[in-house]
């Protein structure tokens, strides 16, 4: 059966498509595809697994058409990313605002 092993970074996403025997696990899947081999951070002890946007376990069994998503732990929330983001333009603005008034 055809599956995906797919792994993302900030600009760069990479994809092995693979045959893999019935039963096999999403682990497993990871392994064959050799990504951990190209790129030495992944930890299946710290990443976690998904297919299709949805976490999994790494002995959860694949079907056909299945695209396992390795994922890696983001250097802060988005959401958090933008309020701070936000926090310096508003912090920028009054400052401007403050210089053109004088």
């Amino acid at each position: 059966m055809h599956v995906s092993v797919v792994y993302a970074l900030a600009q760069e996403q990479f994809i092995e498509e693979l045959d893999v025997a019935e039963g096999t696990t999403a682990e497993e899947a990871v392994h064959m595809s050799g990504l951990q081999d190209k790129h030495p951070e992944i930890d299946l002890a710290v990443n976690k697994l998904g297919i299709f946007a949805k976490l999994v376990k790494g002995v959860q069994e694949l079907k056909a058409g299945d695209r396992v998503e390795i994922y890696r732990s983001l250097p802060r929330k988005p959401r958090n990313a933008h309020a701070a983001d936000d926090k310096k333009e508003r912090i920028r603005a009054r400052k401007a605002s403050r210089a053109n008034a004088e």
